[in-house]
This record gives C-alpha cells, sequence and structure tokens, in this order.
C-alpha cells in the first residue's frame, strides 16, 4: 500500500493544444508520451481534466487551473485567455471537489455550497439561466452538496443527504429525469436518498448506491449503460443484479468499474481497445478485464482508459494518437493493459478527451 506521507506531486501526457498540459508550452511538437511533472510542487491533492484543459486542488485548500480557455472561461480566471501553467482562482482555501465537464467547471466548498463556471448553453452551469460565467458563481444557496459531475453538457451533484440531483442537456436522458429535456437548475433525480457517487461520461451518466448496486442512463449506442441494449435511458435504469460495485468512470463512449472484490470491468465502445479485452469488440454487458484482483479505481477518456492498481502501479489502454497512454511513444493501440512506467507511487489519476493527469511521487 502506499504511505499516505508520499509526495504529491502531479504528472500530466498526451494532448497539449492550448497547454492543456500544464507544462508551460503548447502547440504543435509539445505533446508528451511520458509522465512529466507539472513544475516542482509536491502539495497537490486531486486533479480532474476538461476539454484540453485541467483543474486541481492543493492540499492548501487552494484551487488552479490551466489549459484551454477560449469556450467560455472554463478556467474560472475571470477572461477567456488561455493558459499553459497553473495559475490560481482566487485566492481562497475552501475549496474541497472538482470536476470537469466539456467547457465547464463545478466545484465544492468545504461549508458544502456548490459553485460552477465556464459554457453555459444548456444551464449546465445550473444557474437557472444561459449566460456563461468566466468566474465562480454560486449555484443557489444551499449547504449540503458533497460531490459534482461533469459531462459533455451536463451536470450531477450529490447532497449529504444521499439524494441526487442533475442539470443540463438532456438530449439523450443523461439526466435520468425521464425525459429529454433542458434543465438550467438542479433537479432531483427520482426520490430516493440513497446513492453514494456518480460520474458522467461524454452523453451517459452513471451512479452508486449504498447497497452497492449501479445504475446508468443516457446515450447507449455502443452499449454504454451495460444493460445489454443498445436503446437510450431517460431513466436510471440497473446494471445488472450485483450490488458489489465499488468505484466506477465515464469514457467517450464507453464505461470502466471495479467490484468490492478488486476485479476491473469494461463495456461499451472498443474500436480503439479501450476496453482492454484484447480485442476492439463493443460490449453492452459488463465483461472482466483479466483475472486480477488488485485494481483501486478507474478513469475514462475519449477512447482510452486508465486503471490503478493497489501496488501503486498505472496501466492504460485503447487509443494513443497523442501519447494519452503515457507509454513513452504516441500513436498505435493498445487493447490489453499496460503499465504507464515503473512507478509504484501513483495515488489518483484523471483524464478527458486526449490529456492525461495523474498524482503521485
Amino acid at each position: 500500500m502506499i504511505s499516505p506521507d508520499a509526495p504529491k506531486g502531479l504528472w500530466s501526457w498526451g494532448y497539449n493544444y492550448n497547454g492543456a498540459l500544464g507544462q508551460g508550452n503548447q502547440g504543435a511538437g509539445t505533446h508528451l508520451s511520458s509522465p512529466a511533472q507539472v513544475g516542482g510542487i509536491i502539495t497537490w491533492s486531486n486533479v480532474a481534466g476538461g476539454q484540453a484543459s485541467a483543474i486541481a486542488l492543493k492540499t492548501d485548500g487552494t484551487l488552479w487551473s490551466w489549459g484551454r480557455n477560449t469556450d467560455g472561461g472554463q478556467l474560472g480566471l475571470g477572461d477567456i485567455i488561455s493558459r499553459s501553467s497553473p495559475v490560481q482562482i482566487g485566492t481562497l482555501t475552501a475549496w474541497s471537489r472538482i470536476t470537469g465537464g466539456r467547457f465547464h467547471t463545478l466545484t465544492t466548498k468545504t461549508d458544502g455550497t456548490l459553485w460552477s463556471w465556464g459554457k453555459n448553453n444548456f444551464g449546465q452551469l445550473g444557474l437557472a439561466n444561459l449566460v456563461l460565467r468566466s468566474s465562480p458563481v454560486q449555484v443557489g444557496t444551499l449547504v449540503t452538496w458533497s460531490s459534482v459531475a461533469g459531462g459533455n453538457y451536463h451536470s450531477f451533484a450529490l447532497k449529504t443527504d444521499g439524494t441526487l440531483w442533475s442539470w443540463g442537456g438532456g438530449d439523450y436522458g443523461q439526466q435520468g429525469l425521464g425525459d429529454q429535456g433542458e434543465r438550467s437548475s438542479p433537479v432531483q433525480v427520482g426520490t430516493l436518498a440513497t446513492w453514494s457517487s456518480m460520474v458522467a461520461g461524454s452523453n451517459h451518466s452513471l451512479a452508486l448506491k449504498t447497497d452497492g448496486t449501479l445504475w446508468s442512463c443516457g446515450l447507449n449506442n455502443y452499449g454504454q449503460l451495460g444493460d445489454n441494449t443498445t436503446i437510450n435511458r431517460n431513466s436510471p435504469t440497473q446494471v445488472g443484479t450485483l450490488a458489489t460495485w465499488s468505484s466506477i468512470a465515464g469514457g467517450g463512449r464507453h464505461t470502466l468499474a471495479i467490484k468490492t472484490d478488486g476485479t476491473l470491468w469494461s463495456w461499451g465502445r472498443s474500436f480503439e481497445g479501450q476496453l482492454g479485452q484484447s480485442d476492439s469488440i463493443n460490449r453492452s454487458s459488463p465483461v472482466q478485464v483479466g483475472t486480477l484482483v488488485t485494481w483501486s479505481s478507474v478513469a475514462g477518456g475519449s477512447y482510452h482508459s486508465f486503471a490503478l492498481k493497489t501496488d501503486g502501479t498505472l496501466w492504460s489502454c485503447g487509443w494513443n494518437n497523442w501519447g494519452q497512454l503515457g507509454l513513452t511513444v504516441s500513436g498505435g493501440h493498445r487493447s490489453s493493459p499496460v503499465q504507464v512506467g515503473t512507478m509504484t507511487t501513483w495515488t489518483k489519476v484523471a483524464t478527458k478527451q486526449y490529456s492525461s493527469f495523474a498524482i503521485g511521487s
């Protein structure tokens, strides 16, 4: 197991247009096919990817962003200027949870308030209007929000009472509200208060309940909902009957999950090998990746996937056109998990589109 005192350096690799990797450069020829440390700071606690951008938390509670910023101010810096190095958002030290959507960002503070900024053409900021924001704006006045998730143009949040809420674009039913309408303010998903976590893929959504069951809704053209069909769902539908799911991630058109026994499962689109099944066959139901029982967390990009093991090693598979798999080369697919370097001190991994990020020593 990784020591809780391990240094928390931030690393990035893959697509770097608009400074997406935070390495102080951008443009053609600056993409990275191996992890490179972002600065020399070792006080990062979390990172989330956006569309050629990223947002990260430090252990002191400060919030930082970098990358593309021309689509509505998704960096939260009060302008629409892209940045190639991390820039602090305001001066507060009270940020707690973060997520990046396509061109919007959502966060919570330690006081339980919810904040958003960026593009807002579908109401994905939850501010009861369609006005974009380039600086953080509080969503309502409640102080009971606990976590957030952002998709292409839709958003999810959990409250401390276990209720699930969604808003934004709903053309595929990804809000889980029983229709394909748009919402510009948070609306409760059903009436249950037994939700424990949720994630948003590009246009599909997944959520776990406290009983260990897994539920999905939204676009299902490649079977990414895992319900053994390719039918879109506008309300949460249970994935199988098992109650042993513990961790989930949504990619562009695929899904990854880990069970309580440490096994890794995948389903959805596999043309680029992102399911890790050693082939390019789409799956509409969960299929185990190999036989190992040592997986701890997962992350999904547009056409690639990452998974961490309990020994602190990092593994990737899928499309590698920008070096986003971190395997020292760009180009080619990997249809089975391949270890990223030799480090055994990775603690978190995040990816969106074609840029990849991880925290470790």
